[in-house]
């Protein structure tokens, strides 16, 4: 499905009809910095690893080494990685007080280096990380990502325990402040974007659907089809570094 000047066009009214329009990302929109998503045939994180066996919380516990081992190409991407069209358009659309802000299940932070302000992360980040003995909370600085992609498991300096990225792990609870205003914000929107995810992974699979159900319209930018894809106003499987910035352009030509 390839998208035209009247989808363009369409997209940009609703989004100036929109009142309270909020952008749900997922890795989709990152893929074009180079950060691999986790699904996709060929390049997918998960085509060479069981999630459960270095990216669970209990996995991690017991085999911290493994995870680090899985992570360490990924933080290695997303430290050289720049924030793409896609990334720039929407923190453009922000400025213009067309989007409310961006919900993401991405933990790269390309987001914020955009230029987004609002910006909600419920799968957390990498900016810091916590001891699994003490619970001392440090900063992820250069010297950690440095023991990390020289192939080691990095320690807290207070009781030498294992110091875990603030990202979610599979079994772990999400960050209930996070998702509280991810909710709000989403089921009091009028216009949801879905960009780059395939609405797979709850809740946030779900955020769209108590605003869907209130009347709010949807945009659906994603390669591959979602299960909300027979409720969208409009569905671009086009390269959404290509799409997004095309609607920002037609929105600032109006």
């Amino acid at each position: 499905m390839q998208s035209t000047a009247i989808d363009v066009r369409r997209a940009a009214e609703l989004l100036r009809a929109a009142r309270r329009a909020v952008a749900l990302t997922g890795a989709g929109i990152s893929t074009p910095s180079g950060i691999p998503d986790f699904r996709s045939r060929g390049s997918g994180l998960w085509e060479r690893y069981d999630p459960m066996e270095v990216a669970s919380l209990t996995a991690f516990r017991y085999h911290p080494e493994r995870f680090y081992e899985w992570i360490r190409p990924m933080v290695s991407k997303i430290l050289s990685a720049e924030p793409n069209p896609a990334h720039i358009a929407l923190a453009q659309l922000e400025q213009m007080g067309l989007l409310l802000g961006v919900v993401t299940q991405n933990i790269d932070d390309l987001h914020q280096r955009a230029g987004s302000r609002r910006v909600v992360e419920v799968h957390g980040h990498l900016r810091a990380a916590t001891c699994v003995s003490c619970y001392h909370k440090v900063a992820a600085n250069e010297s950690m990502f440095a023991l990390v992609k020289g192939g080691k498991v990095p320690r807290c300096e207070r009781c030498a325990g294992v110091l875990k990225p603030d990202v979610v792990l599979f079994g772990e609870q999400l960050p209930g402040e996070a998702v509280h205003e991810a909710h709000e914000m989403i089921a009091t929107s009028d216009l949801v974007l879905v960009i780059g995810s395939s609405l797979e992974v709850t809740p946030a699979a779900l955020f769209p659907v108590e605003a869907l159900n209130s009347g709010a319209r949807l945009i659906i930018l994603n390669h591959d089809p979602t299960y909300l894809d027979e409720r969208a106003d409009l569905i671009f499987r086009d390269d959404v570094a290509v799409v997004l910035p095309l609607i920002v352009a037609e929105l600032v030509d109006e």
